[in-house]
């Protein structure tokens, strides 16, 4: 009853949410949006925040009680989306993945494609053979630290960055071998960009992979940007 004496602002922040989005680079985004806000006026916010014009590759995913995984949709209310109690809390991730990166026309729009991938490649979502896991290991070594240097890189190096969710000493070798013999000299952009190029090139680039049952095996099958896949593990 006391609501028709309150002053119009006081009536407004009952209305108003906090939401919080986490950001492919693992930092994270703060705001407040009103009860009415649609999911497209929250993503405009965000691209506004990452300077992100090549928008139609993005999404805002999050996270229900059930632990069911949802992307937020944009012609309707952020909160009536919700199930949780606010505050809210999503995050920014690829849901598009462009068949060829390359072709991007900015460099923020491969560096946050660059970014997923490096997400899917540590959770174990994009599948590789050895060599081709070394490689793209490799690239993520000489984007981030730069050019081989014995001086600051000692023996063992690269077992202080975590590319796989598990992996060897000699997996860990060989990505040292490449990073030190055959990348000297690429900017990070240059191999932000040959990490881009090499990852299009495997089965499941841009796969979600989702478990499915099978009397023999476990599997996922998940559809990505060269169709649809079915993964034995």
């Amino acid at each position: 009853m006391l609501s028709r004496w309150m002053s119009g602002s006081s009536r407004n922040l009952e209305r108003e949410y906090n939401c919080t989005v986490r950001l492919l680079d693992d930092s994270e985004y703060t705001c407040t949006i009103q009860r009415d806000a649609k999911g497209q006026y929250l993503f405009d916010l965000l691209c506004h925040h990452l300077n992100l014009l090549e928008k139609d590759y993005f999404g805002i995913r999050f996270v229900d009680p059930d632990k069911q995984r949802h992307w937020l949709e944009f012609t309707k209310s952020v909160v009536k989306q919700m199930r949780a109690q606010p505050p809210f809390t999503m995050c920014f991730r690829v849901k598009f993945y462009p068949t060829d990166p390359a072709a991007l026309k900015e460099e923020i729009t491969r560096y946050l494609v660059f970014l997923q991938i490096k997400r899917d490649l540590y959770h174990g979502r994009l599948l590789c053979k050895t060599s081709d896991a070394a490689l793209l290991a490799a690239y993520i070594l000489q984007a981030e630290i730069g050019d081989y240097d014995p001086g600051k890189h000692p023996e063992g190096y690269s077992s202080k960055f975590q590319f796989f969710p598990k992996h060897s000493e000699k997996l860990e070798r060989k990505i040292a071998e490449i990073h030190k013999s055959e990348l000297s000299g690429q900017t990070p952009a240059t191999s932000e960009l040959n990490f881009l190029r090499k990852a299009q090139t495997l089965e499941t680039y841009g796969v979600d992979p989702h478990p499915c049952k099978s009397p023999t095996a476990h599997r996922d099958a998940g559809s990505g940007a060269g169709g649809a896949v079915l993964c034995k593990s």
